[in-house]
């Protein structure tokens, strides 16, 4: 086996112990002689690994029943439409930006004031670098909602306390659920892609206030109703059968490695590690105001961008894939979710360091 340092921002890596846990149970999924993916999503069978993965999301993030627990398809990009058409209810939304991703969900949103489902009111623009201060906020009495970005992966900004806000608030938190603990009675909906510190591409998490599934717009399509997907445990249609299986597994992992709150000790450990080694050379640079440094996404430059192609090239010799950075800011990114070892950060600093003393 040759599993290397993924530092991929998503689809990202995986913990092994589940991609074993997989491979054995490919071709016979309990003794049953077929796949997993090869059984009736309505199977009783397959209804077990369903309700166990909601289960153990439920104690992983102490989700209460006033919260139903959506395991949807489309990706978190799907949410921004489906999120205006549930909870904008004639209104007006808030919706902060502060990087590339809170900027697609407003603009998606926008599009639907042709509608006459509500407004859309931006409340602040962040300038990928730092996060406006709230008291430059310019709020909606009585919004529909508050939707905004808790860690903008592209740019690496992280919001780590929860707005205080008079609405709903509506997180997309598909790059950093499951990277610390959260409040989630703060919250009015939670929803997250599940490719980065979950499972696989295919499968989005959406965690909504129960009372709030009653809001939806007549122009809302069948599968978009969050009321429509819970009453159908989220079988309205033909889920994501392998994606959820194998999301569960990770649920299953992280409980048995102390949860959230023991995952959180080592993301801080490794973000810091990483930190370190940017602020303590003048090589390497980041950007981005210390106070909202993200833990799972560290973007960073080289003195000299000429030497991007070659930190490349000896990274990827090295053992350390995928640490070009987004199109939008060049430069490096390393992403370090969950599943990424402390070990590997560490191999990613010496790296840094040695490439260091002999390009600078």
């Amino acid at each position: 086996m040759n599993r290397l340092a993924n530092f991929c921002a998503g689809p990202a890596t995986m913990p092994t112990e589940v991609l074993q846990k997989a491979q054995a149970e490919l071709l016979d999924w309990r003794g049953k002689g077929t796949s997993v993916m090869e059984i009736s999503h309505r199977s009783a069978d397959y209804i077990e690994i369903a309700t166990k993965a909601e289960q153990d999301l439920r104690t992983l993030m102490g989700i209460s029943d006033d919260y139903a627990v959506l395991f949807l398809q489309g990706g978190a990009s799907l949410q921004f439409s489906a999120i205006p058409f549930n909870l904008l209810n004639g209104g007006t939304a808030d919706y902060l930006n502060t990087g590339t991703w809170s900027q697609k969900a407003y603009k998606e949103a926008k599009r639907y004031e042709t509608l006459g489902l509500g407004s859309i009111n931006l409340v602040a623009q962040g300038g990928g670098k730092d996060v406006p201060t709230p008291d430059t906020w310019e709020l909606t009495d009585g919004a529909s909602y508050f939707h905004y970005c808790p860690n903008e992966t592209i740019h690496g900004v992280q919001i780590f306390d929860t707005p205080k806000v008079n609405a709903p608030i509506v997180a997309d938190m598909s790059s950093c659920i499951l990277s610390e603990p959260i409040n989630v009675s703060d919250f009015g909906l939670i929803y997250a892609g599940a490719q980065k510190n979950i499972g696989p591409a295919g499968l989005t998490l959406v965690i909504v206030r129960k009372d709030l599934m009653e809001r939806a717009s007549a122009w809302c399509p069948s599968i978009l109703n969050y009321k429509n997907q819970a009453d159908s445990d989220s079988m309205l249609n033909t889920p994501s059968t392998f994606a959820w299986y194998l999301s569960g597994l990770v649920f299953e992992w992280l409980l048995a490695n102390g949860g959230v709150e023991g995952i959180a000790k080592t993301n801080r450990a490794k973000a810091e590690l990483l930190y370190q080694v940017i602020d303590n050379s003048s090589f390497y640079d980041n950007a981005v105001n210390p106070r909202h440094r993200s833990i799972m996404n560290v973007p960073f430059t080289l003195a000299d961008s000429e030497l991007d192609k070659v930190f490349l090239e000896k990274s990827k010799n090295a053992g350390l894939l995928n640490l070009k950075g987004h199109r939008v800011v060049g430069g490096m990114r390393a992403s370090i979710y969950n599943a990424v070892t402390y070990e590997q950060v560490q191999a990613l600093a010496d790296f840094m360091k040695e490439f260091e003393k002999t390009h600078a």
